[in-house]
């Protein structure tokens, strides 16, 4: 088959969608590669700048073409829809809800998560930003010839929200990359040294949306340390967001100044190097659509607190982290504490994780998908 994958979105840098596109693209070329030539795919790859030059398409299996058209724009509707029947496919797989309304053949998409229907944040107020997310959205899950969902929980939501045969929808879990690993104690402490982390340290990682709960993450970590009198930090990465200042102030709020460190956006080396570092990765959002950082803190041999909300209770299992109420700070905070104080008990979670981020492969995650292509 001929078939087309939106890689707008690809890039190997970064965790989500783009490092999804990333494997999925990585992973085919490595199984067409061990197929008889009759029996093997070319894939029509649709990039933006700069990805479309950085990429290095390798024949017969793979062709790029130069889109340049970005989400929610004109040119998504216009430019790249022409460029989609120009190229003839037999299959189009839309990576993401964006596609062109307009495009009628077969396609399939994959559904990361539906935050922005229950969590829209403060980057889509507008009336005309509802309208175009809600149709776009909506057109591509019920033209689509199967979905893909990352979770579950996913797969939950969209029938929750649209009304769609259960059969159309198909589950395949994500995996977590192998630079995510357990390092030698030198690289930790070259983590611990670079950020002035001179005392054991809760990680999160992340974005600062409102459905990540960071607010009630740094109450519960206020009252670690006045409540249960912990001396410990918290290091909270990812790009500081203007349109979220609630993070900081609260900081400056509980007079933490001295005890939150904010990396910033940390490259790949030294994210995995904090994952090491820590003494416990919290997650404590209210909606995640997979949940890839526990995976990840997990390969590292990180224990896990985690929100009991949306997919992560899927994603971490049965007994491989420990769950709190995300609404109630002090339920974080006593989790947290209890998880401190038990050394035995960070010890299993720490076993526990190992084993269970064996469940997750990005190579799986392709077979699955180009079966799915065939079907």
């Amino acid at each position: 088959m001929r078939i087309g994958i939106d890689c707008r979105m690809y890039s190997s840098s970064f965790t989500g969608i783009g490092r999804y596109v990333f494997e999925l693209v990585r992973h085919l070329g490595i199984i067409e590669k061990t197929l008889p030539k009759e029996e093997q795919n070319q894939y029509v790859l649709f990039f933006n700048d700069p990805e479309y030059d950085l990429f290095q398409a390798v024949p017969p299996y793979f062709t790029k073409i130069h889109v340049n058209a970005h989400h929610y724009s004109f040119s998504e509707q216009t430019k790249f829809l022409r460029l989609l029947h120009d190229a003839k496919l037999d299959l189009m797989h839309f990576t993401h809800f964006n596609a062109p309304i307009f495009y009628k053949k077969p396609c399939v998409v994959t559904i990361h998560d539906l935050i922005l229907s229950f969590y829209p944040g403060k980057k889509m107020t507008k009336p005309w930003h509802r309208w175009g997310y809600n149709l776009t959205l909506s057109s591509i899950v019920k033209k689509a010839r199967s979905i893909i969902a990352v979770s579950e929980n996913t797969k939950l939501d969209l029938l929750k929200l649209f009304r769609l045969p259960e059969s159309k929808i198909r589950i395949i879990y994500e995996g977590v990359g192998e630079e995510f690993r357990m390092l030698p104690e030198k690289d930790a402490q070259e983590a611990r040294s670079k950020y002035d982390l001179n005392k054991p340290f809760l990680f999160y990682a992340g974005v600062w949306r409102n459905h990540k709960n960071l607010v009630n993450l740094i109450r519960a970590f206020h009252s670690l340390r006045t409540s249960y009198h912990h001396d410990i930090l918290l290091v909270l990465t990812g790009r500081e967001d203007s349109a979220y200042p609630e993070v900081k102030a609260t900081v400056r709020e509980l007079s933490l100044e001295n005890f939150v460190r904010f990396p910033g956006l940390v490259n790949e080396k030294n994210l995995v190097q904090l994952y090491n570092a820590a003494a416990i990765y919290v997650q404590p959002s209210f909606y995640e659509g997979f949940g890839l950082n526990i995976l990840e803190a997990f390969a590292c041999g990180t224990p896990v607190a985690s929100s009991n909300r949306s997919c992560l209770p899927e994603i971490a299992g049965d007994g491989n982290a420990r769950f709190f109420n995300p609404d109630n700070y002090r339920d974080i905070a006593n989790t947290i504490h209890y998880m401190l104080e038990n050394e035995k008990l960070l010890s299993t979670l720490k076993e526990r994780g190992k084993i269970r981020v064996k469940d997750f492969s990005w190579k799986i995650m392709a077979e699955e998908i180009r079966r799915l292509y065939t079907r």
